[in-house]
């Protein structure tokens, strides 16, 4: 099992909108390389995300979801009236990767970036990186179990 940070801005896909869906969800648009290799080759079912809000205030841990089925082709890249259409990908050889998410733990607030930044066993996290801009980074054993303390809860049970 792994567990992993993903972004969002709360206005385009937040963790109250996969809640809504009752069900699995495809996390897509995510068009950077190292993120689509993460996508590809280490999300499994059953790994588990924080989900972080973005580009609003307050910036942090929204809660957490499950990786509910790995790495697969997003269809955005292939539907010319989407947002995330990229020519450039062919059906027979897909640039793009998506995972699915579910079973959204909202937390009763936000754990901002200044409470993470705060606690030293997290200064390592690579979100919390000079220059680091992934919307989709890996998260350590320690890291996931420091926030949950921080927040208050117990780590999602696998």
């Amino acid at each position: 099992m792994a567990y992993w940070l993903m972004k969002s801005e709360p206005d385009v896909y937040s963790i109250h909108d996969l809640a809504k869906k009752k069900g699995p969800d495809l996390w897509e648009g995510c068009r950077n390389y190292t993120v689509r290799n993460f996508m590809r080759d280490k999300f499994q079912p059953g790994d588990f995300a924080f989900f972080y809000n973005s580009v609003t205030a307050p910036i942090g841990i929204a809660g957490t979801m499950k990786i509910v089925r790995g790495g697969y082709p997003d269809p955005t890249q292939f539907d010319p009236k989407h947002k995330y259409y990229d020519p450039k990908s062919p059906p027979e050889n897909p640039r793009w990767m998506g995972v699915d998410v579910a079973e959204p733990v909202i937390w009763p607030r936000i754990l901002t970036l200044d409470e993470l930044r705060s606690h030293p066993r997290l200064s390592d996290m690579m979100v919390l990186q000079r220059g680091q801009r992934l919307s989709v980074m890996p998260v350590t054993e320690e890291e996931w179990q420091v926030v949950h303390e921080l927040i208050g809860l117990a780590p999602p049970k696998v």
